[in-house]
Parts: C-alpha cells; sequence; structure tokens
C-alpha cells in the first residue's frame, strides 16, 4: 500500500470544508466494479485497482473520523488515522468472503482511529484492560443518553447505572471520569472550529442520530458472521462445540481450569 500515491490530505491549512469537497469527486463503486477491482489487487497486485478503491472510501474514513472529535486531538490527524485504517482493509480485503469492503473496512478504520486516540491521550496506557477502553470510548455517551450533565462527580445513581451498563465497577465509572473531565482534554474546553466561532468539545460528540448506511453494514457484518460460525459449528464433536461455547459464545466465560475440570484434562 505504501505505493499508492496523490491521494488528498487533510491539514489545518488546507481546511476540512476543502478536503470534503475534493474527496466527494471520487465516485461510488458499484458492487460488481468492486469485486473486479478487488481481484485484480488480489491476484496483481494492481495499484490502480487499491488506489481506486481506497478513493471511493474515503467519504466513509471521513465520517467515521468526525465521531471522535471529541477527544480533543486535531481533526486533520484522526482523518489521517482512518485513512491508514482503510488502507489497510482494501489491503487485506477478501472479495470472496461475499461482504462490502464498506462492512469490512469500518472495522479496520474504527481500530485504526482508537489506537492513535489511546497513543494520544496520556491517561490511557497501552496496557489499559480491555473494559477500561470500553469504559474510555463509551463513558460519555452513557452520560448523554441519561443526561448526566453535571460538573464535577456525578450523582451515585447515574455512577450506578452507567457501571452496570458498561460492566464495570463504580469506582472505575467515578475514576474515569474525573480524568476525562480534568485531563488532557476537557469537554468544557473552548475551541474554534474552522472559523465558524467559539465552541466547546462537548458539542462536537459523536453524532447520537441513527446512520442507516452505517447500521446496514454493521447488520450486514453481524449476518454473515452468524453464518459462517453456524458453518463451522457444523464440524465440530459435543465436546468442542461445548467448549467453544463456554469459553466463547457465553456471556459469562468458563475457565479453562473449570473446563479441564469437567473433561478430565
Amino acid at each position: 500500500m505504501s505505493n499508492i500515491k496523490n491521494l488528498p490530505a487533510p491539514s489545518p491549512e488546507q481546511g476540512l470544508n476543502r478536503y470534503m469537497q475534493e474527496i466527494r469527486k471520487y465516485p461510488m463503486l458499484e458492487p460488481e466494479e468492486e469485486y473486479m477491482l478487488a481481484k485484480r489487487w488480489v491476484e496483481d497486485q494492481d495499484t490502480e485497482a487499491a488506489h481506486k478503491m481506497v478513493t471511493s472510501h474515503l467519504r466513509l474514513a471521513a465520517k467515521m473520523a468526525m465521531g471522535y472529535r471529541g477527544y480533543g486531538l486535531p481533526t486533520a490527524e484522526v482523518i489521517s488515522e482512518a485513512n491508514v485504517g482503510l488502507m489497510q482493509a482494501v489491503k487485506r480485503f477478501d472479495p470472496e468472503k461475499g461482504f462490502r469492503l464498506s462492512t469490512y473496512a469500518m472495522w479496520w478504520i474504527r481500530a485504526s482511529i482508537q489506537e492513535y486516540i489511546l497513543r494520544s491521550w496520556s491517561l490511557v496506557k497501552l496496557g489499559t484492560t480491555s473494559a477500561q477502553k470500553k469504559l474510555f470510548f463509551n463513558l460519555r455517551k452513557a452520560k448523554s443518553r441519561i443526561g448526566a450533565y453535571e460538573d464535577g462527580d456525578m450523582r451515585p445513581e447515574n455512577v450506578k447505572r452507567i457501571a452496570n451498563d458498561l460492566s464495570v465497577t463504580e469506582d472505575e465509572v467515578i475514576s474515569m471520569n474525573r480524568r476525562m473531565s480534568g485531563g488532557d482534554a476537557s469537554l468544557n474546553a473552548t475551541i474554534s472550529a474552522d472559523g465558524e466561532g467559539a465552541a466547546q468539545w462537548q458539542d462536537w460528540l459523536e453524532d447520537e442520530d441513527a446512520d442507516q448506511a452505517g447500521d446496514y453494514a454493521e447488520k450486514d457484518e453481524l449476518d454473515i458472521r452468524r453464518e459462517m460460525l453456524a458453518e463451522a459449528m457444523e464440524v465440530l464433536n459435543e465436546r468442542e462445540k461445548d467448549i467453544l461455547t463456554q469459553r466463547r459464545l457465553s456471556e459469562k466465560s468458563v475457565t479453562l481450569e473449570d473446563l479441564s475440570a469437567v473433561y478430565d484434562v
């Protein structure tokens, strides 16, 4: 992918409006065209085909990046990281799996953005647990859903509700809320956005309105994963099915120690 050149790059000097106008000139791909381009890339390493797949999805990457503007990081850099994730998705995309590139790319774009945010925020270390990362990326939306806009510590009933919703302890909710409210980037910090006047970071939080295209893509991906899982389960014996279900498909995962006791291994 390093030999894909001449991609438009967002920059503070350029302005986001100009960048968005530039990437709109690239046409969306029809399913058959996307499939043939992907085949050319997989079989012949055709960089022109890869370039077309990347540029046709720059709008998707930019839209997803806009949802992370509330973390106090330069929007142009977040979009650039989203584009890195998009290129990784194109590099690994297998057209024979049966789903669209946009569905596959969403996972790579989101991962690239979140890794960038985790690297950039000093309050979150790479060793943070998955539960704490989930809390970090979902706390503000959880507060918004229940109307917890108070300054300082949240009310106990709000802390308890968020802890239950995100499957973390109340102490973790309190600690993360304090760090995010008074740490590297306060949600109440004033910013200037593309000359549109002063605003606060909390005004730039991800839109909670339904995204029909995104919802469809995620549902499509989920349906495909369910079908693939069902097919994979068919080749397992009863013992293997039970172990997989207990370890990976149950709401509360069973430890390997417990399973070894059950199966005497």
